[in-house]
């Protein structure tokens, strides 16, 4: 645990999301159903009666997850064993940062081959955020967009998009920096990749919410804070 919790803190930083640690394979396997995270870290020795492979072979008779293995038994058996798995990568330890690092960033460029090529013209810089607008830097100018216009964002490694009226943005900053500037009263982080504007929520299901007919995943953990956020607004 103590260094999951290392690894965790070292993937903050780099602007991800670490949606849990858990040290066994059944543990595994319920975190990813409810959590449905975009990549899986798997050491192979695990607590309990499931070893690191024999659980990804279960994790992948429900979804199919990209998985990196961080191990210390990186013996040959191991190995053929992992790669019948056919993981994205197999990091042996002791691994430097930047060892996880490249292998992450290798996955989601493997995943979607677009976020290796985000073109300059379309990167916005950190904006300046008022009570009713919200100011973005592109090239030269200054774009200003209503606070009101906002529909939601969106987690786009470590960027973030916005998608707002008549205009979409992709910021350089991660979601969880946008919404630590975001006045609350108006929006709700209610998955680890979306921030919503509670003015334009149409509708809210069990797993999700309806804004201008995208239905954006919502957190069980989070549904009654925003049906309580709903009435008040």
């Amino acid at each position: 645990m103590i260094i999951g919790a290392n690894i965790s803190l070292q993937l903050t930083k780099l602007g991800y999301e670490v949606t849990g640690l858990v040290t066994r394979g059944e543990e595994a396997l319920n975190h990813v159903k409810q959590h449905k995270p975009d990549i899986v870290l798997m050491d192979i020795q695990l607590k309990g009666d499931l070893d690191g492979i024999e659980t990804v072979q279960l994790m992948q008779k429900e979804i199919d997850l990209p998985v990196i293995y961080l191990t210390a038994n990186a013996d040959q058996e191991h190995f053929d064993r992992a790669k019948s798995t056919n993981p994205f990568a197999f990091i042996s330890k002791p691994f430097k940062k930047m060892d996880l690092q490249h292998a992450i960033e290798l996955v989601i460029d493997k995943l979607d081959p677009k976020n290796s090529r985000v073109e300059n013209d379309d990167l916005c810089a950190s904006p300046f955020i008022q009570t009713d607008s919200i100011f973005v830097r592109r090239n030269e100018r200054m774009i200003k967009i209503m606070i009101k216009d906002i529909y939601y964002f969106e987690a786009d490694r470590n960027y973030c998009k916005i998608f707002a009226k008549n205009k979409n943005c992709l910021l350089v900053m991660t979601l969880k920096e946008i919404d630590e500037k975001l006045p609350p009263e108006h929006f709700l982080r209610i998955h680890r990749s979306f921030i919503i504007n509670l003015s334009h929520v149409d509708e809210v299901a069990g797993s999700h919410v309806v804004i201008g007919k995208k239905a954006i995943p919502l957190s069980k953990s989070l549904r009654a804070e925003l049906l309580t956020r709903l009435q008040t607004f």
